[in-house]
Order: structure tokens, then sequence, then C-alpha cells
């Protein structure tokens, strides 16, 4: 065949029913888009999950803002909104 005009060497035999064996296996039920919508998936996942850790985070620095003005006792307990939203980004990572 032409496989010493391209330079590179033919499948060995191991490779060659390696690859059959894949084709076998996954064949029609895994099209070759498959990792584009998984890796977009999860990369879809870790975006939503940290703007909603931002968006939580910035709307609960508000409220402590507004609680230091009128309740400057209560700052501790408005904390933890924020830790709440950083967890959610964590989480957010986590399964992405």
């Amino acid at each position: 065949g032409g496989h010493l005009l391209d330079g590179k060497t033919p499948p060995s035999r191991e490779e060659k029913m390696a690859s059959m064996l894949v084709a076998e296996s996954f064949g029609e039920a895994c099209p070759a888009s498959a990792p584009f919508f998984g890796y977009m998936g999860a990369a879809a996942a870790l975006i939503f999950a940290n703007l909603g850790a931002a968006y939580g985070t910035a709307k609960s620095g508000v409220g402590i803002c507004s609680m230091g003005v009128m309740h400057p006792g209560l700052i501790m307990k408005s904390i933890i909104p924020v830790v709440m939203a950083g967890v959610i980004g964590i989480y957010g990572f986590i399964i992405a």
C-alpha cells in the first residue's frame, strides 16, 4: 500500500483491535459531538454557579452595609449569607 510514502508506520494489530473494540462498544450511542456537549455542560455549570455566587455576595454585601448603618450590633449575624454564597460557588466548582 501507500504506507511507505506517507511517513507513518501502519497501525499494529493491537491498535486495530483496540479501535475496532471502541467502535463496536460505542458505535451510534456515542456521537463525535458528545465530548463537546459534555465539556460545555461542565463549563455552563461552573459559570452559572459562580455568577450566582457573585450575585449573592453582592446583594448580601449591600445588606451588610445597611445593617452596619441601622443595627451595628448585628453585623456578625449578617455575614452568614456571604459565607453561604461562597459555598455555592465552591459547590458549583465541585459539580463541574
